[in-house]
Order: structure tokens, then sequence, then C-alpha cells
């Protein structure tokens, strides 16, 4: 296995500029996430990675290998890549077994070596016995597995995976979010994963590349996007919480309780200077808290409510509790942390 790298990768679609000056580092087996909203360039990365699209400007290299720069761009059957679709891309006329082979086939593999790579593949997907079904006789989930398991029966070095959840329901996912880890624990190849749903990228990665308007905004692990975001779209884009405005510069800072309640105890809505605040971090209480809030809303959401609260300065703040709130209320509150955020979105 090889690290993959992209250097100043950047693509146009005639004026518009979809990808730009990209750097990623992605280490050999890493599980990555390419995370961002629907036009952000993460798919058009995945094509450029693939070899379905070459860079405008920028190197893609696989170990020492170039794959793309302004003279080579290898075509995808020479990348040791495999890809899975979002719609699945199998042959309706190909029954399950030859779907899964066809990578095979074009590589010259035959007899009894095509079979035993054929029934390995299925069986890692357990559906060694729908080998002679027709790919419409399946479900969604299997149609799902099939798509993988004639992705991993090649042996890639790099597995790339574009929205192969965005087709099935809640619970299915789920199921095929454990799938996805195990075949990434089994076969050791490195993982590329396009998504715009965070859930996805935070269940599955090691590493989150988050791409926006063609950039990347952020490169962290799942637990430090979370808890240490750049900017104040990025704090909004990943997870719930609530941005407070006060007066005082403390970027890429986590400030602990006390400090939170005396910055918030005067602050307004027009301060310079951007505080994420999670719910998960405040504590409602009738009395004894160093701050007060109101309460606007209050949602039932199974294991919990989610209260929004107007605080004195005009703005707001989200909030986990256990009971429901009415309107109108006031509570006492407290916040065991915040992090500082950077002005610039």
């Amino acid at each position: 296995m090889a690290h993959l790298s992209l250097h100043g990768v950047s693509r146009r679609y005639g004026s518009q500029t979809v990808v730009q000056d990209l750097d990623l580092s992605i280490p050999a087996g890493a599980f990555v996430a390419l995370l961002g909203p629907s036009g952000c360039g993460k798919t058009t990365t995945l094509r450029m990675i693939a070899g379905f699209e070459a860079p405008d400007a920028g190197e893609i290299r696989l170990g020492q290998q170039v794959l793309a720069d302004g003279r080579v761009s290898l075509p995808p059957e020479q990348r040791h890549m495999g890809m899975v679709f979002q719609s699945y891309a199998l042959w309706p006329h190909l029954s399950v077994a030859d779907n899964v082979g066809y990578p095979l086939k074009l590589r010259g593999v035959r007899g009894a070596d095509y079979r035993r790579r054929v029934h390995d593949a299925l069986a890692m997907v357990q559906l060694e016995s729908r080998g002679q079904s027709m790919p419409q006789d399946l479900s969604g989930g299997q149609r799902q597995r099939v798509a993988l398991a004639r992705c991993l029966v090649a042996e890639p070095q790099v597995v790339l995976l574009d929205e192969p959840l965005a087709n099935l329901d809640r619970h299915l996912r789920a199921s095929m979010e454990s799938t996805f880890r195990e075949f990434h624990r089994r076969t050791g190849a490195t993982f590329i994963y396009v998504t715009h749903d965070q859930g996805e990228a935070m269940a599955l990665a090691d590493h989150v590349a988050v791409m926006h308007q063609g950039r990347l905004v952020q490169w962290a692990t799942p637990q430090a996007l979370y808890s240490q975001p750049r900017t104040d779209w990025l704090a909004g884009f990943i997870g719930q919480g609530s941005v407070l405005r006060q007066g005082q510069d403390l970027r890429e800072q986590t400030v602990a309780g006390d400090q939170v309640h005396a910055l918030l105890g005067g602050a307004s809505a027009q301060d310079a200077y951007p505080l994420l605040v999670r719910p998960e971090h405040v504590r409602l209480a009738d009395g004894g808290m160093p701050l007060r809030g109101q309460v606007h809303e209050c949602v039932f959401k199974g294991e919990r409510y989610e209260v929004r609260l107007n605080l004195p300065g005009g703005q707001s703040l989200l909030a986990y509790h256990d009971r429901a709130l009415p309107p109108g209320a006031q509570t006492g509150l407290s916040i065991a942390q915040a992090w500082g955020l950077a002005r610039a979105a």
C-alpha cells in the first residue's frame, strides 16, 4: 500500500473553478471522508483521483507514481483503484457473480482463480448464495454489497466511494456503515468516502477533509472537527451548537466554564468574536446558576428535549434537557466549556 497525495490540484468547468488549489496527504490504509455540501467539489475531487477527470493544475500521486499532472493522466484501469457509485452501476443483464467478476475478466483472470476470487468476494459481503441471482431480484442494501464486492474483487490499493448510502433508508444506512468499517479493517486498503452527511463521516472515517466552495476548509479527526472547528460556517455545518458573540479574541482556544460565564454575562449579538457552545455542555437548573435564559422553544427528540433559549443580550442558545420546559419560562444555566472560533468564515 502507498500513500495518496494531492498537491495544488484545481479543476475548472469553463469559467467556474470547482476545485481550487487542493492539498491532501492521505496515509496508506486510512479511512478518509471528503465531506461538504452539494456543489463543494468533493465528487469532482474523487473523479480526479479515480482518473475520470484530469486536473487543470497540480499533481496527484500514489506513492512515487504520478497519476496526473500537467503532462500525464493515467487512465482509471492503471491506477490500482476501485470505485463504488451511488447508483450501484450494476449490469442488469448479468448475474450477481458475473457483475462481481467483471473487473477480473478485464484483467484476463480465468478458470479456477476467477471462480475462487468471485466466491471469496461474495462471501465477504455475505451473498455467496446469491451468485446466480439477477440484480433486480435484490434489495437496495444487497445491490450495494454486490457493488462493494465487485470493487474489492480486484484487490485495489485505494477504494473510492461516492455517496454509496444515499439511496438507502436510515436503518439500512446504519447497517452498511458497520459493513464498510469491517471491510476496511479486513482489506487494509485506503478508503476515500464522499458524503454530504456529517453523521456518516464521523461514524466511518479516521480523518475528515471538509470542503466548501472548492476549497479545503479543515482536515482533522472527527473528534477534533466536532470540538475544535475553525470557522463559523464549519461550526454550523458539523453537529449542533450555538455561535455566540462576545468581546474577547479567543480564536482556537478552549474556554472553561467560569471564563465563559464572565464573557457572556454582558455579551451581545453585536460583539466581534464568535464562541461555539455545544448543547451537551449546557446545564439547565432552577437555582444557583451563573447565567439566566428564557425558553423560546422546547422540542421532544425521543431520548431528550432540545431547548432553544433567549439570552439577555439578544442571543440564542441551544441546550439538551431531560424534561419539557414551557415557552416563556425562565431558567438558570451554566456552560461547562466553549471553543473560540476564527472570525473568518
